[in-house]
């Protein structure tokens, strides 16, 4: 992979988890809900296993250069 692309994907890919992340915890530590009509427990876990996966897709970005 070219380094351009590279470094723009994982940065792309680590903004995005990363503000996934922080505005999930943040919902979850003023109790309101991550989404509506869904259980908390439920949302929070989609929503942290996204985050976590763009996290993961920007450390393999990283790593392609």
């Amino acid at each position: 992979m070219e380094s351009g692309p590279a470094i723009f994907a994982g940065t792309v890919f680590a903004l995005f988890g990363g503000a996934v992340l922080m505005w999930t915890a943040t919902r979850l530590h003023r109790r309101e809900p991550v989404a509506e009509g869904v259980s908390r427990a439920a949302s929070a876990a989609v929503a942290s296993l996204a985050a976590v996966a763009a996290l993961v897709l920007s450390a393999w970005c990283f790593t392609r250069l």
